[in-house]
């Protein structure tokens, strides 16, 4: 029996709903997420995170749930963001690190009139704010951003447009929500749905993922997003909202607990405040959004009685999380593991809560996964599965390349059809 939906889409009233929720936390939360995935598909039986019911992304987690969503394994995307062994789509530094170099010529442009603007005004009334009160509007000369996040854009949409996966979220076999932040009215948008899913997946990314001050806002059609993590920071309730009756929350960001800590013998400093000014902001960050979720989570109770949700992430004294440089590949890899090992070990130390949760919904916990002594990352079924689909879809890409040239050149010479012929039977 199937149901209709918002946007005119259709979804079955009876089996599981499976909906994913993954928030932002920059480049950390993205190694966080994709580690927690790995974990998940490898201890979880009866659920495939390329099939779920509906995707939801924010920031960061926007890029990995557009790619979970196109039909990227958390395998190959281990491949992509954390080995950088793919050939295919090479992760360099200047994709993540360009300068925006057009945003800082377009500000200092701007300056010249800029002054004689505010001097002009300063003239005219010299007592009603002063030579400083002035100059506070040079503000506008400084750059909305650091880095350039067009490459990212160009990254994923190449990302997107080969392989079988698509740039279009009308296209995609399940539902996929890119969240973000209209900068001029503070609404959250989620890009995905009616009226804004004709916008390509990786622009919605690419305004999802701009984070005030390191990246400019992002245009588009006429109106300038940023970060969707602004206004909220899983929005599980938009996957409820789509029926899934279990959403898999992965919060990557949480407030260290330095007291707690301190009480396992594990501190990194006495005092956070010794870390200086980015552990600070660090620390502020956390606990606002942490709060927020908080508060979020603790409503789909009451409002969703009929579904489940269920959240993974980091303990509060995992200083692994909270001091990391992800700016290193070595790095990378060890956080990546760390979340994998702290995934598993969370779904062992809750099995008596989750397992009947998850088998309301058809899904056994892999208990040989969950019993190991040290878990770690590891060429199981679930990545050997992901290798053979890339296989599989760079074959399926060379021979409808082969397909269309064949079609191009059917006056060639005689022997040369032969022999492309003799390639086509072999498929």
């Amino acid at each position: 029996m199937l149901r209709k939906r918002a946007g005119g889409r259709t979804s079955r009233l009876q089996g599981p709903r499976i909906g994913l929720a993954l928030a932002g936390g920059g480049a950390l939360g993205g190694i966080y997420e994709i580690g927690a995935l790995l974990a998940l598909t490898d201890a979880l039986e009866g659920v495939d995170f390329n099939d779920l019911h509906v995707y939801v992304g924010v920031s960061s987690g926007s890029l990995i749930a557009a790619g979970l969503a196109n039909g990227l394994s958390a395998a190959e995307l281990h491949r992509i963001y954390i080995e950088n062994a793919s050939a295919e789509h090479p992760i360099t530094p200047a994709i993540f690190q360009m300068p925006a170099l057009g945003e800082y010529y377009r500000r200092a442009a701007g300056v010249p009139e800029l002054l004689l603007s505010l001097l002009w005004r300063y003239l005219q009334n010299p007592l009603e704010r002063g030579i400083w009160g002035s100059l506070q509007g040079l503000g506008r000369a400084i750059p909305t951003g650091v880095f350039d996040s067009k490459p990212v854009a160009r990254f994923l949409t190449r990302l997107f447009t080969t392989g079988g996966r698509t740039n279009d979220f009308r296209k995609l076999k399940h539902r996929l929500f890119v969240v973000a932040t209209d900068l001029d009215s503070g609404e959250s948008v989620e890009f995905g749905a009616k009226g804004y899913d004709h916008v390509p997946i990786a622009r919605a990314v690419q305004a999802s993922t701009a984070l005030p001050g390191l990246f400019p806002p992002t245009r588009i059609d006429g109106r300038y997003f940023v970060d969707g993590a602004l206004k909220k920071t899983l929005h599980a309730s938009v996957a409820l909202s789509e029926g899934a009756n279990l959403v898999v929350c992965i919060n990557p960001i949480v407030p260290f607990d330095a007291n707690l800590a301190r009480k396992r013998g594990k501190p990194k400093h006495e005092n956070l405040v010794d870390g200086g000014l980015p552990v600070v902001l660090s620390q502020t960050f956390r606990a606002l959004i942490h709060s927020r979720m908080q508060v979020g989570m603790a409503k789909y109770g009451t409002t969703y009685k009929n579904a489940d949700v269920l959240l993974f992430e980091p303990n509060p004294d995992d200083a692994e999380m909270f001091f990391a440089n992800v700016f290193s590949y070595a790095n990378r890899r060890r956080v990546c593991e760390h979340a994998y090992r702290h995934t598993i070990r969370e779904l062992a130390r809750r099995e008596s809560e989750l397992a009947p949760i998850f088998a309301r919904h058809g899904i056994s916990l892999r208990r040989e996964v969950l019993r190991q002594d040290q878990p770690h990352i590891r060429i199981s079924p679930a990545l050997r599965s992901a290798s053979a689909l890339t296989l599989q879809r760079r074959l399926d890409s060379s021979l409808q390349q082969l397909a269309q040239w064949l079609q191009a050149h059917r006056g060639s010479p005689p022997a040369t059809r032969a022999v492309l012929a003799g390639t086509q039977r072999t498929k």
